[in-house]
């Protein structure tokens, strides 16, 4: 035998358990879940309320299709502001219809998208040792006695979705004028939340879901539905959305997305695709 035949046979004798290793690597048993496809990520924008309930659709539906969703979670506002300012993102979710509309008037939204997904409710909280056990909220209801000396955790009353909506719903209930000074108003429902929890303030004004995933919280009282505007969560494209956007507003219209966001205290608004 030659060299140059030898060595066509040594390189033929290495090549080959590499070119069996590649394919057996590339191989999947029937029913394996896909893999993450790495240059097909969608960007979320949400409300912060929805970080657990979200954070768990997404992981199913990357489960299901091997899109990853990258979402960042802050105030609608803050979301909607940064949209303006050419912030790249393929799906906002807002809290309100407010910020939505804002953004639709902004167009950085496409409104033939848009539809209204979820719903809430607004509840007192206190740190889960507090004294308070139950309250009941209606005319009259008097949030600054209750509060005393302390403080009270919402969302900033002028942006914040949660901090709108309890400010309308203690003008209704004629609470507000006495308890105002005494709010601490955060940046976000979660930064609220995370006051109460930490026991720097004795009482706070969150959403049920995000009271319920939080053990370091109570709810202590529920603000009637009828004392401020209905809680509606809007979600749509943005304007420079990618291609698959479209199949990911489909699954959060979705049967199994109901089902998980139902799990965390959400109402689904919209009867579910299969």
């Amino acid at each position: 035998m030659t060299f140059m035949s030898r060595l066509l046979v040594m390189t033929a004798l290495v090549c080959a358990p590499l070119f069996s290793i590649t394919h057996a690597q590339d191989a999947k048993p029937a029913g394996a879940p896909p893999t993450v496809v790495q240059d097909k990520t969608i960007t979320v924008f949400a409300a912060a309320s929805m970080k657990n309930a979200l954070d768990e659709a997404n992981a199913a539906y990357t489960a299901k299709t091997g899109i990853k969703v990258v979402a960042s979670y802050a105030a609608s506002s803050a979301l909607a502001k940064q949209l303006e300012q050419g912030a790249p993102a393929d799906i906002f979710i807002s809290a309100d219809t407010d910020w939505m509309d804002y953004s639709a008037g902004k167009k950085t939204v496409s409104d033939p998208t848009r539809v209204n997904l979820l719903g809430n409710k607004i509840v007192l909280i206190a740190p889960k040792d507090s004294h308070v056990a139950s309250v009941m909220i209606g005319q009259g209801f008097d949030l600054a006695k209750l509060a005393g000396d302390g403080r009270i955790a919402t969302g900033d009353v002028k942006s914040v979705p949660v901090g709108k909506y309890a400010k309308a719903a203690l003008e209704k209930l004629g609470s507000w004028q006495a308890a105002e000074s005494k709010f601490a108003m955060a940046e976000s429902v979660r930064a609220a939340l995370a006051l109460v929890a930490r026991g720097e303030a004795p009482l706070g004004i969150v959403y049920e879901t995000d009271a319920k995933v939080e053990p370091g919280v109570k709810i202590i009282g529920a603000f009637p539905a009828d004392s401020h505007p209905a809680i509606i969560y809007p979600v749509a494209a943005t304007t420079s959305a990618k291609p698959d956007a479209t199949p990911y507003l489909a699954f959060l219209r979705s049967a199994a997305a109901k089902a998980i966001f139902e799990k965390y205290g959400f109402t689904f608004l919209i009867k579910p695709t299969a």
